[in-house]
């Protein structure tokens, strides 16, 4: 056994000292799950000019957008490309599921998202979605259409939320404030419907005593999963620009640091929120100012599964837990 004998077996039913994503879906299904990308050429209405023009001041999509996501393809062409890349990756596979990531993919009308999501249901092998997108961009009826699908299939809407803090999203020229994206979670956990976030540590603005402090309106939302990720400055963003401008504004971790700053953090997480993922990486090209080089995401869990166990801490080891004001359905 590889953690302390008094905690062989965690709340959320393994010995890992954090509910990682890949055990949840075990769980869920009884095997490996995999994720298969898709770019359904949606925008974001801080891009389009219905909100303002530019978006996030962060973003750069290509980033994180694996090569054979291309809007010109059809969806059921990238989930077939998508399911070939990844068995040759990962064989033991049993499922996947389409996950639609690029901008914010319920940003239109509903007719056009049914037959988007209705075409990734239909292929066998798809045993769900998982869609990204922003805390104002769904409405009660585009909700309830996510919940009809829940009935038969794994749903999840994952919000970009990225800081509880309204003077940090206005920085970044977010376009909602952090009640929109209260206001989303709750609706969305409310039908059933299986609901991830994410947060940006690090943004201009914030202190690691901020950031801390910051999981307790976290814990308060009714979360099934939940993304961190370091800041990162990618060339061609606004972020770029305003680092070059002013670079004494922001602060860049050393891996080390970083994993001491999640591992308090992590501690104080809610026990039955998934981690599907603490930190990030992008193809070097991408790169701008201070970053971590080469370091895969698969060393990052090591370096901090190393650390939780040399501090003997665990997820939500120091969770004071909450009075919280809703009821959550799990599927």
């Amino acid at each position: 056994m590889r953690y302390r004998t008094d905690h062989s077996m965690y709340l959320w039913g393994d010995d890992r000292p954090y509910n990682s994503y890949a055990a949840y879906f075990r769980r869920l299904f009884g095997s490996r799950v995999q994720k298969v990308a898709v770019n359904a050429g949606f925008t974001c209405p801080n891009r389009d000019g219905s909100l303002s023009t530019g978006g996030c001041t962060f973003c750069n999509n290509s980033a994180f957008t694996p090569s054979y996501c291309q809007p010109t393809k059809s969806i059921t062409e990238q989930i077939n490309e998508g399911i070939e890349f990844h068995r040759r990756r990962y064989r033991t596979a049993s499922g996947y599921l389409a996950y639609f990531q690029s901008f914010s993919n319920t940003y239109a009308p509903l007719e056009s998202l049914k037959k988007m999501y209705d075409e990734a249901l239909s292929n066998p092998l798809v045993v769900g979605i998982v869609v990204g997108t922003r805390p104002d961009c769904v409405d009660e009826e585009k909700l309830d259409y996510f919940a009809t699908l829940a009935v038969d299939h794994y749903v999840a809407l994952e919000y970009g939320i990225e800081s509880t803090d309204d003077a940090v999203l206005a920085a970044i020229n977010r376009g909602h404030d952090y009640a929109t994206a209260v206001r989303a979670v709750e609706m969305t956990a409310q039908r059933g419907i299986h609901c991830g976030a994410h947060f940006i540590l690090g943004l201009p603005g914030q202190s690691d005593e901020q950031l801390i402090a910051q999981t307790d309106e976290i814990n308060r939302l009714p979360l099934t999963t939940v993304k961190f990720h370091q800041l990162q400055v990618f060339r061609g963003t606004t972020m770029a620009e305003q680092y070059d401008a002013a670079p004494e504004k922001f602060r860049f971790w050393t891996v080390e640091q970083y994993i001491e700053l999640f591992s308090e953090i992590l501690s104080r997480l809610r026990p039955d929120i998934v981690v599907e993922r603490f930190a990030s990486e992008a193809p070097p090209r991408y790169h701008y100012g201070r970053n971590w080089g080469l370091v895969r995401n698969e060393t990052l869990w090591a370096m901090l599964e190393k650390r939780l166990l040399e501090k003997n801490i665990y997820q939500g080891k120091n969770f004071i837990p909450l009075q919280l004001e809703f009821t959550k359905k799990q599927k």
